[in-house]
């Protein structure tokens, strides 16, 4: 894998690495400790499957437990869905505002399973 900007042209401008001879393999994105790389290292790969990821969980919730209070809800976002969202943050910390909608729409839709809750805006809390 090589780690280049947006503009670099991967056709005209590869190279082959090689150790000992021996070519290595060309791969265009590569997992490390849970993060996803890919060669403009924008994360794009890795922030889709991380919130896929929570709004699973959010569906798991959803099915199993029906009428949730307030407190129990906050357990469950914290214990099941917060650690996806936010594990190495610090590596791909989303700079992008599509990269932060797509975050924050997990979040809108968890807002939405308290039922005492659910007819509030979501800006209504964050704000």
């Amino acid at each position: 894998m090589s780690f280049h900007q947006w503009h670099y042209d991967t056709t005209t401008n590869s190279f082959t690495y090689k150790i000992d001879g021996v070519p290595l393999e060309h791969v265009e994105s590569y997992k490390d400790l849970g993060v996803l790389f890919d060669p403009f290292l924008s994360f794009d790969q890795h922030i889709s499957k991380i919130v896929s990821k929570a709004y699973s969980m959010l569906g798991v919730i959803q099915r199993n437990f029906r009428e949730l209070s307030r407190d129990c809800f906050v357990v469950l976002y914290k214990s099941l869905i917060r650690p996806h969202l936010e594990y190495a943050n610090t590596v791909r910390a989303p700079r992008r505002m599509c990269d932060i909608e797509k975050i924050e729409k997990v979040q809108m839709r968890a807002t939405k399973l308290i039922r005492s809750l659910s007819s509030r805006s979501y800006y209504d809390y964050v704000l």
